[in-house]
């Protein structure tokens, strides 16, 4: 019976470890989309679309994962906490190399829709 209550304990404090961590993360990138971004350099301002993309796409592999692969009952949490990196830096790999196009797209949407943002010359 304690066995089972310490791991369920481990299971909800890991949860709970993983969900701050992406609340800090979305905070973080809310508060930069939030930002006064019309003196941001075009560099400054795709990075910030880099970033968005990068989350947008850890939040769908996480939930991929979850969907796909079952959930055991002893799992270690060394292995889900390198897991979860290990999907973080895909996401950023996949951003950075510009293959999905969107924080391509939302960095032309934020030029053209910006106020005060001068749009790039084409």
């Amino acid at each position: 019976m304690a066995l089972s209550i310490s791991s369920d304990i481990n299971a909800v404090m890991d949860r709970y470890n993983k969900q701050t961590a992406a609340n800090s993360r979305a905070d973080s990138l809310e508060k930069s989309l939030k930002g006064d971004l019309s003196n941001a350099s075009d560099e400054e301002l795709m990075n910030v679309c880099k970033s968005f993309e990068a989350y947008l796409l850890e939040q769908v592999l996480t939930d991929v994962k979850e969907a796909i692969v079952p959930k055991q009952e002893k799992e270690n949490p060394y292995l889900s906490m390198f897991g979860d990196k290990l999907y973080e830096e895909y996401s950023k790999m996949i951003a950075d190399s510009g293959d999905l196009g969107i924080a391509q797209k939302l960095f032309e949407s934020m030029k053209r829709n910006t106020p005060g943002i001068k749009p790039t010359e084409q």
